[in-house]
Parts: structure tokens; C-alpha cells; sequence
């Protein structure tokens, strides 16, 4: 009786036809998903705001953050509203200041007509918080800035229920910033004590409103620190040259380190 050979299969012609195979799935995966509309309050001071831009109303981090979302396919629209007002700190929006809350509310508002698209909120203060002198009510300290943000976080979530919040951490600035206000080593100091903070709000949070509060990503303050004369812009005081807004290449960088937080949020 004859033994019957069995041919072999070359693995290495097997390989590219499973890799198109696999790349296809994929393909059409992504294609049939569901994409999203997004509203983006962006909450904050002058470097939200881009107030030392040379073109603010085309460089500001913002709507940086809405091209980059955008671009990306994942979304049917991507509407934002910049509420970031110069020399601010969490102080100016607590609701019971009525200063930069009914704003915020009005914007909000006006976004979340359409309630078939995700409302989030994107919160970067403590820069002017951590102020020697200058920023209203500041300095603020690491507990009464927690307190802060947890009001208008707690507020904001009564009113918009289904709204995400994402809580960017603020940027390095040199150690002799001093203009009309005093930030200085101490300022930076301080600063750099809100970051547990935000870290332990995150995690209340989690408990509290699930899968609604998420941090930003924190590698913006070593970035920043370690390439401030390149993406900073330079600015004359009472102490030197110092460096506490980005430029416009700048903003473009801080854009792509928010979008990390928000695209985590999504």
C-alpha cells in the first residue's frame, strides 16, 4: 500500500495573507464604529485663554485641541468654548463669586442643546492660585485649592450629570516670573503641591461619580521646564527675563498633551 504524501505549506506565503486579512477586520471595525460629537468647555486662565499669543483667536491651546480631535475621525463634530479669562484663579470661579461661573454656565448651555453629543469639561488652574501676590484670593493653598476645583467640579456635575471632566495639570514657570504679580520660587513651590491634589480628586471621584472625573496628562510641567526657551515665550519683569506662557509653538504642544487626557476620558 502506498503512503500518501502531504504537501507542505510554505509559512512564509501563509504570513502576508493572514497581516491583509487581519488589516481588513480592522479597517472595517473602525469604519462601522459609532462616531462621537463632542462639546469641550475649556476652563482656565490666560495660558487657556492664549492672551500672550500674537494671534490668539487662531493659536489658543483650544482650538488647537479641536483641529487635532477633529482630524482624528473618531468624531462627527468637535464644538468648543474657550473660557479661559487672563490672570484668574479657581477663586474667580466658584459659583459664589459670580464672576467666571455664569459663563461657564452659559456656554455649557448652549453646547449641551444637542444632547446627543458627549459634553466635557477641560479645567487647567493653579498658576495664578499659587501667586505670591497679585491673582485674587491668592496665594491659595494646596487644601483650599482642592476645595476649589471640588465645588465647581461638585456644581457642574448637578447641572450636567452626563458631563465628563478632565483636570490638566498646570505648567512649570521659571523661578523669577514677576510682572504686576509675584509667582517666584515660592509660587512654583506651591504649584507644585497642587499635583497631589489633583491626583487625590481623581480618585474621590471614582467613588463618587464613576467614569466621570479623569486627570490630564502630567508630563506637561518636565516637558515645558526642560524646553521653556524654545516653547515658552520670553517676557521682561521685575526680575529678568522670565518664562510662564507657552508661544504659538508652544500651545501647539500643550494641545497634544491635553488631547492625551480627553481622548482618555472618551
Amino acid at each position: 500500500m502506498k503512503k500518501r504524501i502531504m504537501k507542505s505549506f510554505p509559512v512564509a506565503k501563509l504570513i502576508p495573507r493572514l497581516l491583509m486579512l487581519v488589516s481588513v477586520l480592522l479597517l472595517t471595525s473602525f469604519s462601522s464604529g459609532k462616531r462621537v460629537k463632542l462639546n469641550i468647555v475649556f476652563i482656565g486662565d490666560s495660558i487657556t485663554e492664549g492672551g500672550a499669543l500674537k494671534q490668539p483667536s487662531l493659536e489658543a491651546t483650544p482650538l488647537i485641541v479641536q483641529q487635532i480631535l477633529t482630524s482624528k475621525g473618531r468624531f462627527s463634530s468637535v464644538n468648543i468654548a474657550n473660557m479661559g479669562y487672563s490672570g484668574h484663579t479657581s477663586l474667580d470661579f466658584l459659583p459664589a463669586t459670580n464672576t467666571d461661573f455664569p459663563k461657564v454656565i452659559e456656554a455649557a448651555n448652549a453646547l449641551n442643546k444637542d444632547t446627543s453629543a458627549t459634553l466635557l469639561f477641560s479645567i487647567m488652574l493653579g498658576t495664578n492660585d499659587s501667586a505670591i501676590f497679585g491673582p485674587n484670593g491668592s496665594p491659595i493653598s494646596a487644601e483650599q485649592y482642592d476645595q476649589n476645583i471640588s465645588k465647581v467640579i461638585d456644581i457642574l456635575l448637578n447641572q450636567f450629570p452626563k458631563a465628563k471632566f478632565v483636570l490638566q495639570y498646570p505648567l512649570w514657570y521659571s523661578a523669577n516670573t514677576q510682572n504686576n504679580a509675584a509667582y517666584l520660587e515660592e509660587g512654583l513651590n506651591r504649584l507644585e503641591s497642587y499635583f497631589p491634589k489633583i491626583d487625590n480628586l481623581v480618585k474621590r471621584y471614582t467613588k463618587l461619580a464613576p467614569k466621570r472625573i479623569f486627570a490630564g496628562d502630567k508630563s506637561g510641567f518636565d516637558f515645558f521646564k526642560k524646553n521653556h526657551t524654545t516653547l515658552f515665550k520670553p517676557e521682561q519683569g521685575k526680575k529678568g527675563t522670565f518664562y510662564l506662557h507657552p508661544n504659538a509653538e508652544g500651545s501647539k504642544e500643550l494641545a497634544r498633551i491635553w488631547v492625551k487626557g480627553i481622548l482618555k476620558a472618551i
